[in-house]
């Protein structure tokens, strides 16, 4: 996909103003970000790193993308329901993966005790490469879905006038209306409030921010598991944390099991957060299970199966041993994942045959997944970052659709996608996201 701003890539004069100039407006639109010196303070911000031009994804692909979404949700709610698969699934994982066997634990409490939660809410990001075939043709291929903290709906919701801003100043006004609108952070907030509003909240919502610590300290459950922060009932939760081991200590995991236990809307809860792991990604992919999970529905198997990328077991065993062959003889082609959010965690390459090679006699591996590496075609933008003067390099990018699901009871009472997010990087980064300090914002210009 080669960009259509060439020419303008090439005048240096020319993009240190506008640099300059969408800097400003960027500032204005506010995106911006804590800065890495003062993470915890909002006393000094900057902008968020992003593009100088929005970025051309084939529309087609968009539209995929965008249709597969609200599949993909119907999906994770099924996956979370279903604690028979979880476990088969997730039983050589839990055996190596500390993490994800914390997790697990306590789902298997909740199990026991009964599920006081009613009403199930899932705010999703299911995130995409767009593959370029042999033949020259493009196809959108999944990296992953998130289902927890699926972060930025909110600076994806500003920054598409910025870029149109950008094109208006250069006369580009026809290519300026092709930014597409988006709004996740409003999508994204109508899920909230519709599981507000099922919990049997009357009040108007008031919205609380607290640490694990705090719940520790200071939560607590009555006699009906309602959960109770400082004497006010809470109706729903929201993790901006808990997805990676660093964020738990022993205190944090009682938290974590005291939320879980209650019958506040958990987003996400337990189970919801273990169906979002790379082992369930790689066991959808095997023949069959889409269809036992999603019955009679062939049509959204067919959408959710088109967009998946080679997915491969490293449990103990010949499949296992099949897979490490191939990935040490053609680590190119490949990508180790393991069960990891928050980005800057796979392997490539020879860093990649190294970690198989230590693994391949050990347990450890089935802690592990190998997909298929993505192989987006390159092409040039210009990068922009606090501190740092405009580079124009060669990119790839990462399209993220938000998406939103509520369910009460048995009954699924929302379920539709809600924006989207692009991300673009310097091809010479294999793994990290906006957050790690790799990838910018941007927006999809659509061909």
């Amino acid at each position: 996909m080669a960009t259509g701003w060439g020419s303008l890539l090439q005048d240096e004069q020319q993009l240190e103003e506008l640099a300059r100039q969408a800097v400003d407006r960027a500032l204005a639109e506010g995106v911006l970000l804590r800065t890495s010196q003062a993470p915890s303070s909002s006393d000094v911000v900057s902008y968020a790193p992003f593009t100088l031009f929005p970025s051309r994804v084939p529309s087609a692909l968009l539209e995929q993308a965008y249709a597969v979404q609200a599949d993909f949700n119907l999906l994770v709610d099924a996956v979370s329901q279903n604690a028979v698969f979880l476990e088969q699934t997730l039983s050589s994982t839990i055996k190596r993966d500390s993490f994800t066997a914390r997790l697990f634990d306590i789902h298997k409490q909740v199990l026991k005790e009964g599920i006081a939660q009613t009403v199930f809410l899932g705010l999703n990001r299911s995130d995409y490469m767009f593959q370029c075939n042999p033949d020259g043709s493009t196809a959108l291929k999944q990296i992953e879905i998130n289902t927890i903290s699926a972060s930025f709906g909110g600076l994806a919701s500003r920054t598409p006038a910025v870029h149109r801003h950008v094109l208006s100043i250069l006369g580009k006004t026809k290519e300026a209306a092709k930014i597409l609108s988006n709004n996740p952070s409003k999508g994204l907030a109508m899920g909230i409030a519709k599981a507000w509003e099922l919990y049997g909240s009357v009040k108007n919502i008031h919205v609380i921010r607290r640490r694990f610590e705090d719940v520790s300290e200071k939560g607590s459950l009555d006699q009906d598991r309602r959960l109770f922060m400082d004497g006010q009932e809470v109706a729903v939760v929201y993790f901006r944390d808990g997805y990676m081991p660093s964020h738990y200590s022993l205190q944090n995991w009682e938290a974590r099991l005291l939320l879980e236990r209650s019958c506040a809307v958990k987003c996400p809860d337990i189970a919801t957060q273990l169906a979002g792991t790379k082992k369930v990604q790689q066991e959808l992919s095997r023949v069959g299970v889409l269809e036992s999970l999603l019955p009679g529905q062939p049509q959204a198997v067919a959408r959710l199966r088109a967009t998946f990328a080679g997915l491969y077991s490293l449990d103990l065993g010949e499949e296992g041993d099949q897979a490490i062959t191939k990935a040490i003889a053609a680590p190119s082609c490949f990508v180790l994942k393991p069960q990891r959010e928050g980005g800057g965690n796979n392997l490539y390459g020879e860093e990649m045959v190294q970690a198989l090679g230590r693994l391949k006699d050990s347990e450890e591996r089935a802690s592990y997944i190998l997909m298929e590496k993505i192989e987006p075609e390159p092409f040039r933008n210009c990068l922009l970052r606090p501190g740092s003067p405009a580079r124009v390099v060669q990119c790839i990018s990462e399209l993220g659709i938000f998406g939103v699901y509520v369910r009460e009871g048995k009954t699924l009472v929302m379920n539709k996608h809600v924006g989207h997010l692009l991300r673009t990087k310097a091809i010479e980064h294999a793994d990290g996201g906006v957050a790690a300090g790799v990838a910018v914002l941007d927006n999809p210009y659509p061909v």
